[in-house]
């Protein structure tokens, strides 16, 4: 039976604290473990622009002795030219796994259905996994290690609608992270997400609030998150989204109410004077540089978590 990472909680909290411990591995030592040798193959497939994804996986592929075939959504055309079931049943004969960043969540399930092999979700419409997984590893490099993630209050201000917050508040959860989401009215989080973060939650000492006051979330946080605020395929809302967010701007006024070791986390690419100022993404308080390489050793964890398992 094929292991998938489709959303944050495919993973226990217990597989999760073993994931980022490997990861925080290979970031001492990027060759501790090559289950790809041979090389065997993993198709990297994307339908949305990349940069971050597009060179850690296929970057870890390499290192962890594997040969990263990457195939271009654009040519491939799944679910047009060729449907998601049968490009899964090619893909699945020649490759060890499938990364795809692609957009509707029900495009990934149905390639993880079919597939036989592992599916990894490299981002899709409502979940951005791997990416939190990067997260939670950063904050765990600047916070003593992997076992003092429980307890850490993460506040993520922004669209509270979009893949960030939704993995935010999953991989949060299992993480044991006391985790805020600050958003204007009308970009609430997914009502089942919120209800599966919170059951997961219960279980891991973490804790969910969902808020429209900018203060209540980032007060006191031990980390501050944000991400632009018009995601891929909503270039058209831009002007409309403009005034409801400025209020959710990261800047240092929202700062100075974080605690004053607090860290500033974005996924990248950043719009400075939108989401974020420029003395907050460039100032000390900024490890945006580390988590853009967490994706690296991040995502070869869970690459070998998933084929080991498999």
């Amino acid at each position: 039976m094929a292991r998938h990472f489709l959303r944050d909680d495919d993973l226990t909290p217990r597989e999760q604290r073993e994931v980022l411990a490997l990861a925080d591995a290979f970031r001492d030592d990027r060759y501790i473990r090559t289950p790809l040798s041979g090389p065997r193959a993993v198709a990297v497939v994307f339908d949305k622009p990349t940069l971050r994804t597009q060179v850690s996986f296929t970057t870890g592929i390499a290192e962890l002795g594997g040969y990263p075939l990457v195939v271009d959504g654009a040519l491939a055309q799944i679910g047009v030219r060729e449907s998601v079931a049968d490009t899964a049943r090619v893909l699945g004969r020649q490759v060890a796994a499938i990364v795809w960043r692609t957009h509707a969540q029900s495009r990934i399930e149905e390639m993880a259905a079919t597939a036989g092999v592992p599916v990894v979700n490299a981002l899709t419409d409502d979940f951005h996994p791997c990416q939190i997984l990067a997260d939670l590893l950063t904050i765990a490099q600047h916070r003593g290690g992997v076992g003092n993630l429980p307890g850490q209050t993460l506040a993520y201000v922004g669209d509270g609608s979009n893949n960030m917050a939704h993995s935010y508040l999953l991989g949060g959860a299992t993480a044991g992270l006391h985790v805020r989401i600050g958003t204007p009215e009308g970009y609430l989080p997914d009502a089942g997400v919120v209800a599966d973060a919170t059951r997961i939650a219960a279980t891991t000492g973490g804790s969910v609030t969902v808020t429209h006051v900018l203060a209540e979330a980032v007060t006191g946080a031990d980390v501050v998150a944000t991400d632009t605020w018009v995601s891929m395929g909503q270039e058209d809302q831009a002007a409309a989204r403009e005034t409801p967010f400025v209020p959710f701007r990261v800047d240092s006024a929202a700062m100075s109410l974080a605690r004053p070791d607090a860290i500033v986390l974005h996924c990248l690419p950043a719009y400075r004077g939108k989401e974020i100022t420029a003395e907050v993404l460039d100032g000390p308080q900024s490890v945006v540089w580390d988590e853009a390489e967490n994706r690296l050793h991040a995502q070869k964890a869970l690459l070998a978590f998933v084929l080991e398992r498999s």
